[in-house]
């Protein structure tokens, strides 16, 4: 490559990168704010959180358009083409994150007795998880930290085993509480989707760690 393509080559995976983090930065606010929408029942602010993912969405869309450009003009390679490849990738990932945020903050009106509805109290520890999960990848990624982005991936065990406990926790209050039953139904959609930000968490950690490495971390369950 002439110096010319090589800084037109760096600008465009600095302004890769910087698409990725400005995309990461609003899916976490989102989650944020989905869960204290939910808790306080603040149906304006799980508005903004609906609102945030069409721009979400548009980001992915800039960066699935930048990825194509950088690939078709600059014909990057090893290390050049993984970092382009993981972030589209990761792209695609982050915006499903804000889908599952905005899932949350579809259901904030939905669940009724709030001050008495106890299986309320277990979701924000839940969700302080996998939104830390999610910070945590998104600075992996921009740090290509492979050691952070195992760390991300093993904290996924802990979200699995709280989404396990609320299910059961609210499975129990069903049974005692039967006019609450679709409240609890949502909570556990709720807890559903806060499970799957988890998940993507773990996806984005193992493109982290690809993009970093060349190859992708074992499989603790195989190992």
């Amino acid at each position: 490559m002439s110096e010319h393509t090589v800084k037109a080559f760096d600008e465009d995976i600095t302004r890769l990168r910087g698409l990725i983090a400005e995309m990461g930065g609003l899916a976490e606010l989102s989650i944020q704010e989905a869960l204290d929408a939910m808790i306080r029942g603040d149906d304006e602010l799980a508005e903004g959180v609906i609102l945030r993912d069409k721009k979400i969405d548009a980001i992915e869309a800039e960066v699935d358009k930048l990825a194509v450009r950088i690939i078709a003009l600059r014909a990057p390679m090893a290390d050049d083409l993984r970092e382009v490849i993981a972030a589209l990738k990761i792209a695609g990932v982050v915006e499903r994150i804000g889908d599952y945020s905005k899932n949350i903050a579809k259901r904030v009106g939905k669940i009724e007795g709030r001050g008495t509805f106890e299986p309320l109290t277990l979701l924000p520890a839940m969700g302080e998880i996998a939104a830390e999960m999610v910070h945590d990848v998104l600075t992996a990624y921009a740090a290509r930290d492979p050691v952070l982005a195992r760390e991300v991936i093993a904290t996924d065990e802990k979200v699995d085993a709280f989404y396990n406990s609320i299910f059961r926790n609210v499975v129990s209050y069903m049974v005692e509480n039967p006019k609450l039953i679709s409240s609890a139904a949502q909570l556990l959609f709720v807890a559903r989707n806060i499970e799957r930000i988890g998940d993507h968490a773990t996806n984005v950690a193992e493109m982290v760690h690809f993009a970093a490495t060349g190859y992708y971390p074992p499989d603790e369950d195989s190992a």
